[in-house]
């Protein structure tokens, strides 16, 4: 029996597709990597009888890199990122052994079946993992083809089972259209953020984040933001006169007039119309208009219009609203959540989506009226060629999905349920009146059907006061005009869902990437959220547009990005060499990058205004290994040590306290150490200023501290302190703080673990000393830390299993 591999995008998505296509009758599996699961059964493929493999991947397979030593930003110039560096792909998370699992389940399958989600960055990762499987799929039979690509929207019955009915084949052009935007985005931010963070982070001690990052979208993102601030900062108020009338007519309420001249700038202008507007005691009325008019019901939802609706209405931030977004989907509760289409399908089933909610009580009525009337036909949009609008698949109640999930299902729903629906209609009254020389007028709505809006009830007609019978020629006693004095006032901030139009306006990233370039915005420290989520530029984000725009304009422009993304447009339609524009479009930054570095200093002054010199604050720690002066501990992110007398920065670990480690010293460069502590129960361990930035072996890594070093005799090190494996992750090692005495306890130097010695530890101490000399001369013969915490765990008691509770790994190692 011939097998067929089927991967999809998720775990998740990779049971419901299992669960629909066996129709329940799947076995299931855990594979080798713990985070993947394997679905088996027996079916129908090609007109015979095979046996399936669903499983999945998470995301990316792959990720670009360069190699190894490219990854030194102190030993490499930036400006060979451009050409010289070579790139890789890596495993985007090692710690799954995506490829291996891959590979241990394709072995001998004779056909693969792709339900990667179906857009760019789908397409992408369908070609990192035939390149992980098709050095060991079968190859002894011979046929026409063997790769078959799954086209679906959402994760329902009918979705699921027309794709597999009418599989295609993976599209090699918008994979490379992938690759291009990854390699561009790779050497293009790297080599500007490694300039700039060096040469800025090396002069400015609060520049208060710990990446000084440029994007080719990213930074025209944030040109938005200081374009909307600069406006704000050079807004002059002008004053401005309005003439304001009250009228009336027997009992009723007094109405509100409108000036038809709006206003006036000149106070002795706007006086004279008063005193011409008063010469009459009444109102004439000149006309009464009445105009039916229509307020449109909504086009179908694409990504851009919900990640607004989501930020202006629901309070939610784009990043967060597309990771509900796709749980909603892998869940089967929303369809596919990033489309740029807003039209419909002919062969669309309206009707169906609209009957999945007819029982859900929130909105039951309002289907059932809409299915016993017949639904209205929803108005035409843009067929982008991508995926159907964003629509429910099934209904589903608050507590199925919780607060969040339930706010953003709910609009999504409600904004289905809209697009069928029928326009909003309402009276229009509009009567015009004429004081003196003067011409005013007023309006009003009245509501003759809600139409969508029963729905959407945030978009329906106030009620108003109800308009005066009147006709012309009638008058109305006028009950005082007098002149207002007004001020034109400055424009807001931009609030994220403004902020989302222009990125979309000008081409900037895609519906999948506009939430993350506005995240990286945010998280750079360059905007801070405001109140109703407005974006407010900080000293540090607005320095950097500006410097940009006195150096080279484009590089925060939206132009030349949104030319970039049109090139990458055209490689995934075959229309574009995938080469060629890569070359084309590095060339042009490689030259601007030169300029810029040449013309850094004009950056530099405004730099120079905004922030102080980093020899200025901080205050002094710990002693230089060169000079053996006081290094100052500068504390603004990213928190750092600077030597003024040899001009030298190192790198420190963050978000905790730094304090001087008991004067002791690194045995490798005479630095002071220094001692990094999360808190009074949490992690701290000692390190070496120097050896943290400038690993001094090759086992070790940048930004090690004294817990990972493999320094064989160094009284702090790993080989020192080390105790054994970690109780929870598979590459630690738990080792002894030796300041935490008398409350005892050892860390893991990867992950969070912390195990705290029991009431009274300093009791065994001699046992615990004891081990460290029996074992520490087994770690030298293993040759390396890693293998020589392992040789503890086993000592002369055997090899036992890594123990899942704490206390019992505790007596593992202690007892």
């Amino acid at each position: 029996m011939r097998t067929v591999l089927m991967v999809a995008e998720k775990p998740s998505l990779a049971q419901s597709i299992a669960k629909i296509l066996s129709k329940g009758s799947c076995t299931s599996r855990k594979g080798l990597n713990g985070a993947c699961s394997v679905h088996e059964y027996n079916g129908s493929f090609q007109s015979q009888t095979v046996r399936f493999k669903m499983t999945s991947v998470c995301g990316h397979v792959m990720s670009l890199d360069f190699i190894g030593k490219y990854n030194n930003w102190d030993k490499v110039d930036p400006a060979e990122l451009f050409s010289k560096a070579p790139t890789e792909k890596k495993e985007a998370n090692p710690k799954l052994s995506m490829v291996k699992f891959l590979q241990v389940e394709a072995r001998g399958c004779d056909y693969v079946v792709l339900w990667l989600d179906c857009d760019k960055e789908g397409e992408n990762i369908c070609f990192e993992v035939l390149d992980a499987i098709q050095p060991v799929l079968n190859k002894g039979i011979v046929r026409d083809q063997s790769v078959f690509r799954a086209k679906f929207s959402s994760i329902t019955d009918t979705d699921i089972w027309n794709a597999m009915n009418r599989l295609g084949e993976p599209n090699r052009n918008e994979a490379l259209s992938v690759d291009a935007r990854q390699e561009l985005d790779l050497r293009i931010g790297c080599a500007f953020t490694r300039f700039q963070t060096k040469y800025f982070q090396g002069k400015y001690g609060n520049l208060d984040s710990s990446l000084i990052s440029f994007g080719p979208c990213q930074t025209p993102t944030l040109g938005f933001c200081v374009e909307r601030h600069d406006k704000i900062q050079s807004f002059k108020p002008e004053t401005y006169w309005v003439l304001q009338a009250k009228v009336f007519k027997g009992k009723d309420t007094p109405l509100t007039l409108d000036w038809n001249r709006v206003r006036v700038f000149d106070r002795e202008v706007g006086q004279m119309f008063v005193n011409l507007a008063k010469i009459s005691k009444e109102a004439q009325v000149e006309s009464v208009s009445k105009k039916d008019k229509v307020k449109q019901r909504p086009q179908a939802l694409n990504t851009v219009e919900m990640l607004r609706v989501a930020s202006s209405a629901l309070g939610m931030g784009p990043q967060h609203t597309m990771q509900i977004a796709e749980r909603l989907y892998t869940q089967g509760y929303i369809s596919y959540p990033r489309t740029e289409t807003t039209l419909y399908h002919e062969n669309f089933d309206l009707k169906g989506t609209l009957k999945q909610q007819i029982n859900n009580t929130i909105w039951a009525e309002e289907v059932k009226a809409l299915l016993s009337i017949g639904i209205n036909q929803p108005r035409k949009g843009k067929d982008a060629g991508d995926h159907p609008p964003i629509t429910p698949m099934r209904s589903a109640s608050e507590g199925e999905l919780g607060s969040d999930g339930w706010r953003l299902y709910e609009y999504i729903t409600r904004h289905f349920i809209a697009t069928v629906s029928q326009d909003c209609q309402y009276l229009q009254t509009t009567i015009d009146f004429r004081i003196g020389t003067e011409a005013f007028s007023c309006s009003g709505k009245t509501l003759i059907s809600p139409g969508y809006t029963t729905v959407m009830p945030w978009q329906g007609i106030p009620l108003e006061e109800a308009m005066p019978a009147c006709e012309c020629g009638d008058t109305f006693t006028v009950e005082e005009i007098k002149l207002v004095e007004r001020q034109t006032s400055p424009p807001h901030y931009l609030t994220e869902a403004e902020l989302i139009t222009l990125m979309e306006k000008h081409g900037i990233g895609t519906d999948a990437s506009i939430p993350v370039h506005i995240n990286n915005i945010c998280q750079r420290n360059y905007v801070t959220v405001e109140n109703g989520r407005r974006l407010k530029p900080t000293n540090l984000g607005i320095v950097l547009v500006h410097g940009y725009y006195k150096i080279d304009a484009e590089l925060v422009l939206p132009t030349i990005r949104s030319a970039v993304e049109k090139q990458l447009n055209l490689i995934a339609q075959g229309k574009a060499n995938y080469q060629q524009v890569l070359q084309h479009t590095l060339e042009i930054f490689k030259r601007k990058f030169h300029y810029f570095v040449d013309s850094i200093t004009s950056m530099d002054e405004l730099m120079e205004v905004s922030f102080s010199s980093i020899a200025a604050p901080g205050k002094p720690l710990s002693r230089c290994g060169k000079c053996h002066r006081f290094m100052k501990y500068i504390q603004a992110k990213p928190s750092r040590l600077h030597c003024s007398h040899c001009d030298e920065t190192y790198s420190l670990p963050q978000n905790g306290a730094i304090k001087l480690y008991k004067e002791l010293r690194c045995p490798l460069d005479d630095f002071e150490l220094v001692l990094w502590t999360s808190g009074a129960r949490g992690k701290s361990y000692p390190l070496c200023p120097y050896c943290f930035s400038h690993p001094p072996f090759r086992d070790m890594k940048k930004g090690m501290g004294c817990n990972e070093c493999t320094h064989p005799t160094c009284q702090h090190s790993l080989n020192s302190l080390g105790i054994g494996q970690c109780v929870e992750c598979d590459s630690g090692i738990l080792v002894l703080d030796p300041t935490s005495g008398p409350k005892w306890r050892m860390a893991c130097n990867k992950c969070n673990v912390v195990v705290h010695f029991f009431e009274h530890a300093h009791k065994i101490q001699d046992v615990v000393e004891l081990k460290h000399a029996t074992m520490r001369h087994s770690m030298h013969r293993g040759g390396g830390a890693r293998r020589g915490g392992r040789g503890r765990g086993r000592g002369r008691r055997g090899n036992p299993k890594k123990p899942k509770d704490k206390m019992a790994a505790l007596a593992a190692y202690f007892v």
